[in-house]
C-alpha cells in the first residue's frame, strides 16, 4: 500500500503550477488516503505561495528547504536528500538525469521517473501529457488528470453567489503578459456580443492590471458581468486564482489567451477554447482542459489579430453543444 508519495520538481512560477493543476488533482484521486509532499528543489514554487490555498487537500506539504538536487554536491553520497525521509513511491517530473538519481534516493519502493523517459521516440510534447504519462506509470494505468475539485466551501459559497445557477455562463479571458499573445480586446467584445444575443451571459476575467479594459468591457458589452471586480458576496477573502478557478466551475465554457486565467479555467473545469500565437508553443503548453479547443493565430496568418471572430464563435459553439 502507497501510504507516502513524494513528488519532485525544480520548483514553479505560475504558469507551470496551473498547467500542473489537475495532475494533482489527478494523483490525490489515485491515492486518497497517502501523505502526498512535494519537493520544489530549487527552493521556490506557487505552491506555498499564491496557490497554497487552492491545493489545500491535494498536498499535504511542500518542501522548499534542504540539500535536495540542484547543486552538484547534492549528488555527493553523504548528502541526504529530503532530510533522510523515505517515501512508498516518488514521481520524479523534471528530466535531468543527475538530479533524478537525487530523487532516486528518496524512494524506499516505486520511483517514476520523466528523466528515464524524456529520450523516449513516443515521450510527449506537451507538459500536461507528460505529467498524465507519469501518473499512469506510478499507477499502472489506472490514474489520470482531473479538474480540480476545491476543498475551500467559502470558494464554492462565493462562486455559487457570484454566478448563481440558471443562466449559461460564458468565461472571457482577454488578458496576458505580452501584448503580442493577446487576441484584441474589441475582438473580445465582439464575441461577447454573440453570446450575448444568443441568450447567454458574458462573465469577464481582468487582473488587477486590467481596469482600463475592464472599464470598456463595461461600457461595450452591459450584459455582461466582472463578478471579480463587482462584488456582491460576502466572502472578500477569496480572491485571486481561487475565486477564478472556483468560479470557472460555474462556467459552460471560457475563452482565454495563452496565459495564466486559461489555464485558471481549465484547472476548475471549464470547457476551454484557447487563443494561441504560434503551434510550437500551442502544442507544448496546451492548457489541461478535459475539453479543449484551440485556434493557432499562425494558421490564419501574422499576429494576433489574425484570428477572426467567426473562426472562435464556431469554436465556441461547439464547445458549448458539447457541454453536459
Amino acid at each position: 500500500m502507497v501510504r507516502t508519495v513524494l513528488i519532485y520538481s525544480m520548483g514553479e512560477v505560475i504558469g507551470d503550477g496551473l498547467i500542473k493543476l489537475p495532475f494533482i488533482a489527478g494523483l490525490r484521486a489515485a491515492f486518497p488516503d497517502a501523505r502526498i509532499s512535494w519537493c520544489a528543489a530549487k527552493g521556490e514554487t506557487v505552491y506555498a505561495g499564491p496557490l497554497k490555498s487552492v491545493v489545500v487537500g491535494y498536498l499535504d506539504e511542500v518542501i522548499v528547504e534542504g540539500r535536495n538536487g540542484p547543486k552538484l554536491a547534492d549528488s555527493l553520497p553523504w548528502s541526504k536528500p529530503f532530510g533522510g525521509r523515505k517515501f512508498d513511491l516518488v514521481i520524479d517530473t523534471q528530466e535531468n538525469l543527475r538530479r533524478s538519481g537525487v530523487a532516486r534516493r528518496g524512494a524506499s519502493g516505486r520511483f517514476v521517473s520523466a528523466a528515464r523517459h524524456a529520450r523516449d521516440k513516443d515521450w510527449p510534447v506537451a507538459v500536461s501529457d507528460r505529467l498524465a504519462r507519469l501518473l499512469a506509470l506510478a499507477t499502472d494505468g489506472r490514474g489520470a488528470p482531473r479538474p480540480l475539485a476545491l476543498n475551500n466551501p467559502d470558494a464554492l459559497k462565493a462562486a455559487e453567489a457570484l454566478l448563481p445557477t440558471g443562466p449559461t455562463y460564458v468565461g472571457l479571458a482577454p488578458g496576458a503578459g505580452g501584448q503580442d499573445k493577446r487576441w484584441p480586446l474589441e475582438r473580445y467584445l465582439a464575441l461577447a456580443r454573440r453570446v450575448a444575443a444568443r441568450g447567454w451571459t458574458p462573465v469577464f476575467f481582468f487582473g488587477p492590471d486590467e481596469a482600463e479594459d475592464a472599464a470598456v468591457a463595461a461600457r461595450e458589452v452591459p450584459e455582461g458581468l466582472q463578478p471579480e471586480r463587482d462584488r456582491t458576496d460576502g466572502f472578500a477573502s477569496v480572491k485571486g486564482p481561487l475565486l477564478v478557478i472556483a468560479l470557472a466551475g460555474r462556467l459552460s465554457a471560457g475563452v482565454a489567451n495563452d496565459a495564466g486565467p486559461g489555464h485558471m479555467l481549465a484547472a476548475g473545469g471549464a470547457p476551454l477554447l484557447s487563443l494561441q500565437q504560434d503551434r510550437r508553443k500551442a502544442v507544448k503548453f496546451r492548457p489541461a482542459a478535459q475539453r479543449l479547443e484551440m485556434l493557432v493565430a499562425e494558421d490564419y496568418g501574422s499576429g494576433m489579430g489574425a484570428l477572426p471572430v467567426d473562426a472562435a464563435w464556431d469554436a465556441l459553439q461547439i464547445l458549448i453543444a458539447g457541454a453536459p
